[in-house]
């Protein structure tokens, strides 16, 4: 029965695409505060000075894709949400294939993963696929085929949400005052 609950609680947050800030992290605390109902949820705005690190930009995504010249989508964030670059700014336009693998990130020593790679503080997009997948591409397509790549995100002024809950101790016993 707990199986079952834990089970269909993570399939219920897996899909949900989500970095350090965002539309995302906000329905995964909603969701985790429906099943703990004493979560408290904060939030901090961007640019706000946390110790030695800066709250970044928010960033939420809507879709990111490549298309060859047939239409046919090789690279999906639908398919995948690794398959883009964490805080990839918007952009819309044709590559080459040369240029397409400048900005698609893979880890050769792992083939069959998908890295997850972000760029917090530095404006720029990208893809991430596995190396296997880069491979295909690359046996599938001539230097010369053009690519329409799209990332459908914003990146603006908002907050870092996050979600704080004391679990199973009394202010005092925290404070060694006792249960």
């Amino acid at each position: 029965m707990q199986g079952d609950y834990a089970y269909n609680l993570a399939t219920e947050l897996f899909p949900i695409c989500r970095s350090i800030t965002g539309d995302g992290v906000r329905q995964t605390l909603k969701i985790l505060q429906r099943e703990l109902p004493d979560l408290k949820i904060h939030e901090v705005p961007s640019g706000t000075q946390v110790f030695d690190w800066t709250v970044p930009q928010e960033w939420n995504i809507m879709d990111a894709w490549v298309k060859d010249k047939s239409g046919k989508k090789i690279i999906d964030f639908a398919e995948s949400n690794l398959h883009v670059m964490g805080y990839s700014v918007p952009v819309h336009k044709s590559l080459s294939l040369l240029e397409l693998m400048d900005i698609v990130y893979t880890e050769p020593d792992q083939p069959d993963v998908i890295p997850y790679i972000t760029s917090y503080y530095k404006e720029r997009y990208g893809f991430c696929i596995s190396e296997h997948q880069k491979q295909q591409i690359l046996r599938d397509y001539a230097t010369d085929d053009k690519f329409e790549i799209c990332v459908d995100s914003t990146l603006k002024n908002g907050s870092l949400t996050y979600g704080e809950l004391v679990i199973g101790a009394s202010v005092d016993s925290v404070r060694g005052g006792g249960v």
